[in-house]
């Protein structure tokens, strides 16, 4: 509908991030052709492993088990995706990150986006330790940076509690106390990977829970009021562009 041009200029649901088990390593493939056949909107598949032993973090999938990125059938099914030209959107917890290293390193030719600039955990047994954990976040957020077929998405920290406990406070907190708050993990991440290789995600409607719409992305724009048109460029639109083959 949207397409169509008769709602205006639009794009909605341009490109879609979709799920097929890639655990079936080559057997996924007659799956993905199915998926691929909706109008090529099909851009990549987000496949989550999620673990953590504190059962207070609560994971991804019921079957999360550690090292889930090292199983042969999933970086088989990750390879079937890379061959279609399809992304594979990883999400995991911080300190999972070096599974992700690794996954990006043995199948090379993957188009892998890191989610939620690589899961930092600050709830259950995190709690309390900010700085131990921004410090080994940093640390294999460095060493994933070094993979070229890497990127991150930069959002998704609101509700992991490493940034600000908005629960506590007695009013929703506005985009400039949200700012400094996530200022720490976003930076970085710049830094680290480049604009080029960096896009903002609302994280909505998961990220409603503590903030609105407008307040999110106006966090964001204060966070790189620093940079150049170029990296606004990529950070707000060419990353995704490229990285998921939308026109």
């Amino acid at each position: 509908m949207s397409a169509s041009g008769g709602y205006g200029p639009i794009k909605v649901a341009q490109g879609i991030v979709g799920y097929a088990d890639l655990a079936l390593g080559d057997r996924v493939e007659p799956v993905l052709a199915l998926i691929r056949a909706g109008g090529s909107r099909l851009k990549g598949v987000r496949y989550s492993v999620g673990y953590d032993a504190d059962p207070t973090i609560g994971n991804s999938r019921p079957d999360s088990a550690p090292h889930m990125y090292a199983r042969p059938e999933i970086r088989t099914g990750v390879a079937r995706l890379a061959a279609h030209g399809l992304a594979l959107d990883a999400w995991c917890y911080h300190p999972q990150l070096a599974d992700v290293i690794a996954l990006a390193r043995a199948v090379p030719q993957a188009t892998i986006v890191m989610c939620h600039v690589g899961g930092v955990l600050g709830y259950g047994a995190y709690a309390g330790k900010k700085d131990e954990v921004h410090a080994a976040w940093r640390a294999s957020m460095a060493e994933l940076a070094t993979c070229p077929n890497v990127s991150v998405k930069l959002g998704g920290m609101l509700n992991r509690g490493a940034a600000l406990n908005f629960r506590e406070l007695p009013a929703p907190p506005n985009s400039e106390a949200w700012a400094t708050a996530w200022r720490p993990y976003v930076d970085p991440c710049i830094e680290l990977f480049g604009a080029d290789r960096c896009n903002f995600e609302s994280n909505f409607p998961v990220d409603k829970v503590g903030t609105g719409y407008a307040v999110l992305w106006n966090a964001f724009k204060r966070i790189t009021a620093g940079c150049s048109q170029s990296e606004k460029l990529a950070l707000y639109s060419g990353t995704a562009k490229r990285l998921y083959h939308l026109d």
